[in-house]
């Protein structure tokens, strides 16, 4: 953004805005607040509401809410949130759509100042600027570029592997490795239901990545193509093509439009579109689901396909994958793109475990995982992490390495060292800034502190950072556990000059010292979530396996030896909840165990029924009933329970509708 702006000027390129309207939860928060309403009560009605809700069912809490008050607002509530919903609530800025003009940009469009320092914003959003016909170019980052750039600085160190160019192509483990959906932090094939499609798409060469990227879209799922495509690759049914023209476009997919460009050549081969109106086609895709505008050339491809002699069943088929592809429709070249890096991800995964594991970290927030979930997955692949540590930790997480050989045909010649672990960097604490680390890195390099109070005053932390220190619990050496280190802390005054050397000396402990207990399991494993987002010490599911009522739980790892139909019972952290719209209302939840994670289906009648303990728990029980095709493993459940007031303290943040 900076060298567009600096190549351009601001008086000649600006970004694109993004109306944000009210929706359920942003309207009853903020027409609450203006009627009065208790804090409560509007926190009760918004965490009622799941984003599919239909403004009908708004009715029904509103009920509720009025039986809970002695007045009688909640019918003129209703009718406030219900007028207002769709409403503009503010004008936001679009990630990197830029408008780039040769005269001054004010000269053709409103403009005003971003809330972002050194950044100028059109007042018109993409539907605006599309109906005035300019041109909008789309300048957006990815995450995972980064990562990868991070990656290749960490491999850089100790083997041969200094670029892109340097990461073969077409690795047998690497495609190995995907067949077994192994793909936690991998570009693109990490969410679940990517994972669901790897073992029987099984992927073993590039272009099949390719597909795999693109099918596993709300575009082909809804065209009904993906149980097609894969009967014919797996040779359960053979591809057909109504004629040898259709054939050239479909063969690579095997008789099943998966990219947007094959159905475009459909409409223009099969039912003779020109190219001008295949555009036009194209464009009436990518807005099916604003204004349905692909209506428009129904008759026209259905009759131009019957004149060439195809059954009105193909062309009412093709119509239909039409309509699925929508704003969804995938294009070749950018599944192809998107492949490349898939696969540069999926590589230094296989072959560099703890570098691709310690640059993830470095790069959030990114992906589909938190924190936790990447350590997670990098222990149960035998990657040794190491917790922060005042006189070890850099800002970033960094590599740590053995000296023993390991023999590889990446090592770099005369290098013995490899990385057999990851260090925790200072940047995962919560209050902390970059500039206190550097501080605090500086003073440790020159000698190593001798108190808690020494590295206060050598460092110059202020209380905040002090804090942040401490409840992190990263001064393993200076104090033996975390309460004790809090209660040093607090006996330091502020920061006076005269000190002597001698007083930042660490006394010796004091009676009062010997009798402050250590944190309990929980309480620890508590305030490292707080503090870090993550914990090394025990699992919560791994602590309340101890109590009587937990030991019927199946673990996820116990779940491959199960058989299909088997009735079973797991409890795990709610690690990500969705509802994709092609679902027909069906649920996914992600749990998470000790040793892995488990995948939930909810009917859509289930979760009508456990609503609550769905959308608003930490921590949930399941019994349901096991559903697997091969290796791919779900739970269908019939009751749910929320367990979070089991441990009321813990707090962890899901993933969830995105």
């Amino acid at each position: 953004t900076k060298d567009i702006y600096k190549k351009y000027s601001r008086e000649k390129a600006a970004l694109a805005a993004t109306v944000i309207t009210y929706r359920f939860k942003s309207a009853i928060r903020d027409v609450g607040k203006a009627l009065g309403i208790e804090l409560p009560i509007i926190e009760y009605l918004t965490q009622s509401l799941a984003w599919w809700d239909k403004p009908g069912s708004l009715k029904n809490y509103f009920k509720q809410f009025h039986q809970t008050t002695n007045e009688n607002p909640a019918s003129h509530y209703y009718e406030l949130v219900m007028t207002i919903l769709g409403f503009p609530r503010h004008l936001s800025q679009h990630v990197g759509g830029f408008i780039i003009t040769r005269r001054p940009m004010s000269s053709l469009v409103p403009v005003e100042n971003a809330n972002m320092p050194d950044r100028t914003v059109i007042q018109w959003d993409k539907y605006d600027i599309e109906a005035l016909g300019l041109l909008k170019i789309d300048v957006l980052g990815l995450g995972m570029l980064t990562m990868i750039r991070k990656s290749l600085e960490m491999t850089s160190q100790y083997s041969s592997i200094n670029a892109l160019q340097d990461i073969p192509g077409e690795d047998p483990l690497t495609y190995k490795m995907l067949c077994k959906a192994d793909t936690v932090g991998v570009f693109q094939i990490e969410s679940r239901a990517q994972m669901s499609m790897l073992p029987r798409l099984r992927p073993v060469c590039f272009y099949d990545l390719v597909i795999q990227i693109a099918i596993v879209r709300p575009g082909p799922i809804q065209g009904n193509m993906v149980h097609p495509y894969l009967k014919r690759r797996n040779g359960e049914e053979k591809p057909a093509y109504p004629d040898s023209s259709i054939k050239k476009v479909l063969e690579r997919t095997l008789g099943v439009p998966i990219f947007q460009e094959q159905v475009i050549k459909l409409a223009m081969i099969a039912a003779g579109f020109s190219g001008g109106e295949a555009d036009q086609l194209r464009r009436a895709m990518a807005s099916w689901g604003r204004n349905g505008d692909l209506f428009q050339f129904k008759d026209k491809l259905i009759s131009g396909m019957l004149e060439r002699g195809y059954s009105a069943d193909y062309a009412e088929r093709v119509f239909e994958q039409m309509k699925g592809f929508g704003s969804y429709g995938f294009p070749e070249s950018h599944s192809a793109s998107f492949a490349i890096l898939a696969y540069f991800s999926a590589w230094l995964k296989r072959h560099h475990t703890a570098a691709f594991y310690c640059a993830l970290l470095n790069s959030q927030p990114m992906g589909f995982y938190s924190p936790s979930q990447l350590v997670q997955d990098a222990l149960r692949h035998k990657i040794q992490v190491l917790p922060i540590d005042i006189d070890y930790s850099h800002w970033d997480s960094s590599l740590t390495f053995n000296h023993k050989s390991r023999q590889s045909e990446h090592c770099r010649a005369g290098h013995t060292r490899w990385p057999d672990g990851i260090r925790l960097g200072m940047h995962l604490i919560k209050g902390l800034n970059q500039k206190a680390a550097e501080r605090i890195i500086s003073a440790g390099e020159n000698q190593s502190f001798s108190s808690i109070k020494d590295l206060v005053f050598r460092a110059k932390l202020s209380s905040r950072e002090k804090e942040a220190i401490v409840k992190a619990n990263a001064l393993p050496r200076l104090a033996r556990h975390r309460h004790l280190a809090q209660w040093q802390s607090l006996g330091i005054e502020e920061n006076k000059p005269l000190l002597t050397k001698q007083d930042l000396q660490s006394a010796p402990p004091s009676y009062t010292e010997s009798l402050i207990k250590a944190p309990t399991l929980i309480e620890d494993m508590n305030a490292d979530y707080y503090m870090t987002g993550l914990t090394l010490n025990q699992h919560p599911l791994a602590i309340m396996r101890q109590e009587d009522w937990l030991k019927n739980c199946k673990k996820a790892t116990d779940l491959k030896s199960m058989r299909q139909g088997q009735f079973v019972k797991v409890a795990g952290v709610v690690t990500g909840r969705q509802r994709p719209g092609t679902a027909a209302g069906v649920l996914f939840v992600t749990l998470e165990d000790e040793t892995g994670n488990m995948n939930i289906i909810v009917w859509k009648s289930c979760v009508e029924k456990f609503r609550q303990q769905i959308l608003n728990s930490q921590m949930l029980l399941i019994k349901g009933k096991v559903e697997r095709e091969k290796s791919v493993i779900h739970i269908i459940a019939g009751h749910i329970q929320d367990i979070s007031d089991r441990l009321p303290d813990f707090k962890r943040r899901s993933r969830d509708f995105h």
